[in-house]
């Protein structure tokens, strides 16, 4: 039990330790030169078709590369840039009711049986007779009512890296966005699959054509601590089973 204990305090202890950087001062960004991100941008892919070398005026209006007048913007390879537009508004309302109700009853009497009943009544208790043998009722109800209410809305944008482009041309998206405001942060990352036919051409695409999303949207600073619970009470709601 102590040493139980005592690996408990060290876990809690070093837990606590990430919170320690910003007692007393706001809390510092995520450095913005790791990552998938930054790696697909940093890093140069596979060089450019023999097509893309050939050699073009470049003021001319039907330029092969990108910066051209008339060229597609829309983003298709690694490290390429998009914008994710999110924008939730649902509305979930899930009501269920059961009842059930079942009741029996059994009786059985003897008032003349060859005159049995009437010889044991003067050997019962004053008061008791035999005529009413067996009598048996029994009733049972039970019910239940459950309902789920939901209501989100959120409505952000973001802009995201094309980290990897798949064999079948799915382009896979990471994005990440940081807000300080006095001691707290706010974050917004959004990671996924997209296809190239359904960014639009002002190079955006909305969350609900992300396959395999995940968006989170949170904080870090002196309010989100003080909404979260003191980690011995974590761990303390782990560890008692009751």
């Amino acid at each position: 039990m102590r040493n139980l204990l005592t690996l408990g305090l060290i876990a809690a202890s070093v837990a606590a330790c990430g919170r320690i950087d910003h007692v007393g001062r706001r809390p510092d960004f995520a450095p913005t030169d790791i990552g998938r991100d930054h790696l697909a941008m940093a890093v140069p892919g596979l060089p450019p078709s023999l097509e893309k070398q050939r050699v073009v005026d470049q003021a001319s209006l039907w330029s092969g590369t990108n910066s051209s007048l008339l060229s597609d913007q829309r983003a298709a390879e690694r490290g390429d840039i998009l914008t994710v537009v999110i924008e939730i508004d649902e509305r979930a309302e899930i009501s269920n009711s059961t009842s059930r109700s079942r009741s029996a009853d059994e009786s059985l009497q003897i008032p003349q049986l060859f005159g049995l009943p009437q010889r044991l009544d003067t050997r019962l208790p004053d008061g008791a007779t035999s005529a009413d043998a067996v009598s048996v009722a029994s009733s049972s109800d039970s019910g239940g009512d459950g309902s789920v209410r939901r209501n989100e809305k959120l409505t952000l944008s973001i802009a995201a890296t094309v980290t990897d482009v798949l064999p079948n041309g799915i382009m896979r998206i990471q994005g990440s966005q940081e807000v300080r405001v006095n001691f707290e942060i706010r974050e917004l990352l959004v990671e996924g699959y997209v296809r190239p036919a359904d960014v639009s051409r002002n190079n955006e695409i909305t969350y609900d054509k992300i396959a395999a999303a995940r968006i989170s949207y949170g904080g870090r600073g002196q309010i989100s601590d003080v909404q979260q619970p003191r980690y011995g009470q974590q761990i303390a709601d782990i560890i008692l089973p009751f």
